[in-house]
């Protein structure tokens, strides 16, 4: 509250200009609003003042509303905290106002500071500057008239593509489409704001309200078709997005009564939406990963991150050419380490072709992707080792090569240098248990694809210096990944807390559900791809070599399929070799392959666990429920043992890790929203009648008969039990 204010300053020409003070993006938060209305009517009041420019202090007009006021609102349910921004301030106020209003924008307008500009009678932009309404973003729909003013200045389909895709443009493109009025420098901004205003005042030029244009927005039925088409595609690509469909309402209603309709009409949806699940998972995930990144004893003790320039990468398979090409990509040096020429020339032909990829989707330019190569360098021994600042270590998992490895790196490195594994399910103390520099290992968990998937999994055992932790997020952000830190244990956070997924799927399959039943479940609830697709494209051996980790560390809850056995023994390998549970033609999408039938019935016959002998008969909801409660389960014990620092970090990892989706808020903002006593009277119940797979942690139970949520801290009172 100390930096937040709005001045006015009237010039000698009659000109107030009004300046949003709210740093760094000038949110718009509640007193800056009540603030902007009493500066509005002083100015409007005042006889000096001929014409207003509205405009934001440090080189930003505004990010938008205050997002804090959601999560207020959907703590407390009380929507007296929403201002009545867009009929009295944007509409009665500004546009509708005595006196002409001129928005000088820099930096970025977004959301309802693009609405506040809207609702201005001309736009004013310094070159660069970003503008977009990103609002579905965060599950509700522009609600300062963003619906309505903004079609009528861009046309119908380019503002649709602008809302539904959060698809911000620059300035220039804004000054085609008629949103910006003109483009001028930083230094000429205010001055051409304020003479442009007073043109206005004095009818040199045009006084335009926006809501009141219709020639933008076409024919009736060509904006119905517009908004027809977009529906469908909606529905397609964002079936469970309630604010998508509520955004091309607004608008038809503008289109079809007029604007001061479609006003009316987004204030009543926004007030929906705001409500919905949905919005509450979007804002929840946003705040949540915006947290992640502080850590006690790390962030907060006044620790420098150093300079890490030269990273060595050992293995160029999936997983170290994906991690070598993510470094390369943020100008860090490489050097790629593996066993023999061979495989070396495949891993750097690997990267090369990552990079030709990017450039091919546009993402990269082949300046960039050239300059990438040379700094990249390939070795066969450790010779080069003696400069790096980092090693990440992403061979098989294999714990005898890793330890070999490890104690190898200690003698070939410098002493500053981290040793980082890329283990996705081994105990860090058991890779390190031969070296003697414990406090410089820790994990580097990256996800398939390593240079596309955004979490990185940071994992510390006690004794991990916190120095060691702070490079590593350092290195995780550069190469923009979203660093999470987490404890030690077999499969950490989130595969740990995933691992009874695919359990969940293959008990369903042995009680004799089809498969691509709860494929399509699952991916209706909206995961990218259901859990037997997911192991078809991982290939079976790594199903196989992680079950073997789990069934070790927790064989009181793994459940033995026989399935992977089976498919193996018939020569499937999954997507590795084009047949799984699916069949894979290049150019197809994947297609249900009936004769897996045959080996599921075999598997169904070895488990022996569907009751009677007889397929058990189940709803959609409750195979949804039967995958996903044993996950909320394993979360629980997660959380416990004090694997991660908070529930919401595990949440953010299941959205970025496993692409759990992001409307849910997290598996942990998820359970809780479904309700922790009907997770733990379901899971009690099919524990009775399938087996201790089910069974519910005591964290579970405790919490669902006390009544608090998953999500709540544990008690401090209680020691953390984590191998941290």
């Amino acid at each position: 509250m100390a930096n937040m204010r709005v001045k006015m300053e009237v010039g000698s020409d009659g000109v107030a200009v009004i300046k949003i003070v709210n740093p760094p993006v000038n949110a718009l938060a509640p007193p800056i609003l009540a603030w902007l209305k009493e500066k509005y009517a002083e100015a409007m009041r005042r006889d000096d003042v001929k014409a207003i420019v509205l405009t934001g202090e440090g080189g930003r007009f505004s990010g938008g509303f205050d997002i804090n006021v959601f999560q207020l609102i959907h703590k407390t349910g009380d929507m007296t905290a929403l201002p009545d921004v867009s009929v009295e301030l944007v509409l009665n106020t500004i546009e509708e106002g005595k006196k002409p209003s001129v928005a000088a924008i820099e930096g970025l307008a977004l959301g309802g500071g693009l609405e506040l500009a809207l609702g201005c009678h001309a736009r004013i932009a310094a070159p660069k500057t970003q503008l977009g309404l990103p609002e579905l973003t965060l599950g509700v729909i522009p609600g300062f008239g963003g619906t309505q003013r903004l079609p009528r200045l861009v046309g119908t389909s380019k503002a649709v593509e602008m809302m539904l895709f959060s698809k911000p443009i620059m300035s220039e493109e804004g000054k085609n489409l008629g949103l910006i009025d003109a483009v001028v420098s930083s230094n000429e901004l205010l001055k051409v704001a304020r003479s442009w205003a007073l043109d206005i005042a004095k009818r040199r030029k045009p006084w335009i309200s926006s809501l009141q244009r219709t020639d933008k927005l076409g024919s009736l039925s060509e904006a119905r078709e517009i908004l027809k088409v977009a529906r469908q595609q909606a529905k397609t690509t964002a079936p469970n997005m309630p604010q998508h469909q509520a955004c091309l309402n607004a608008i038809e209603e503008g289109v079809v009564f007029g604007g001061y309709a479609g006003v009316l009409k987004e204030e009543k949806l926004f007030k929906q939406v705001v409500l919905s699940n949905t919005s509450k998972g979007l804002v929840h995930a946003f705040f949540a990963q915006r947290t992640a990144p502080k850590v006690p004893n790390v962030t907060d003790i006044g620790l420098k991150p150093r300079p890490v320039k030269k990273v060595a990468v050992i293995g160029g398979g999936l997983m170290g050419s994906g991690i070598a090409t993510a470094l390369l990509l943020s100008n860090i040096s490489v050097v790629l380490k593996e066993i023999n020429a061979e495989y070396l020339q495949k891993g750097m032909k690997t990267i090369q072709a990552n990079l030709q990829g990017l450039v091919a989707r546009g993402k990269l330019t082949l300046d960039k992707a050239q300059k990438a190569l040379s700094v990249l360098k390939g070795v066969l021994d450790y010779s080069e080792f003696k400069t790096v600042d980092m090693v990440i270590e992403a061979v098989i998992e294999n714990i005898s090569l890793k330890q070999s490895i490890f104690s190898e790196l200690e003698k070939a490195c410098p002493a500053h240098c981290i040793l980082a594994t890329n283990t996705s399910t081994i105990d860090l103390n058991v890779v390190g248990e031969k070296t003697s520099s414990k406090d410089r290992i820790i994990g580097a968990h990256f996800f398939s694809p390593a240079h596309v998937m955004p979490l990185l999994e940071i994992v510390r055992t006690h004794k991990t210096s916190p120095q060691v932790i702070l490079d590593l997020m350092t290195v995780g952000k550069i190469i923009k990944k979203v660093p999470v830190v987490v404890g030690n244990c077999t499969g950490f956070a989130v595969n740990r807390t995933f691992f009874p997924y695919t359990q969940g799927a293959h008990i369903l399959a042995n009680l004799g559900v089809d498969i691509f039943r709860i494929d399509r479940v699952i991916s209706s609830f909206g995961m990218p791809i259901g859990p037997f697709q997911l192991q078809d494209l991982a290939g079976y051996g790594v199903a196989v070599a992680v079950g073997k980790e789990f069934a070790t560390a927790f064989p009181d809850r793994t459940f033995r399929s026989p399935l992977v056995d089976l498919l193996i023994k018939n020569g499937r390998n999954g997507k590795n070799n084009g047949k799984g549970y699916y069949i894979y033609e290049k150019g197809s999408k994947p297609k249900p392959d009936p004769s897996v039938l045959p080996i599921i019935k075999e598997s169904v016959r070895l488990a022996n666990i569907a009751p009677g002998g007889k397929p058990v008969s189940l709803s959609d909801q409750e195979i949804l429920e039967m995958v996903l409660f044993p996950v909320v389960n394993e979360a629980c014990r997660v959380l416990d043992e004090g694997i991660v620092v908070r529930a919401s970090d595990l949440d953010v990892a299941s959205i970025l890790g496993m692409s759990f989706p992001s409307y849910c808020g997290g598996i942990v903002f998820w359970a809780d929203l479904v309700g922790p006593s009907h997770i733990y009277n379901s899971l009690k119940k099919w524990s009775e009648e399938y087996g201790g797979f089910f069974k519910p942690s005591k964290f579970l139970e405790d919490r669902a008969t006390k009544g608090i949520p998953l999500s709540a801290p544990t008690s401090m009172a209680q020691p953390s039990r984590a191998r941290m």
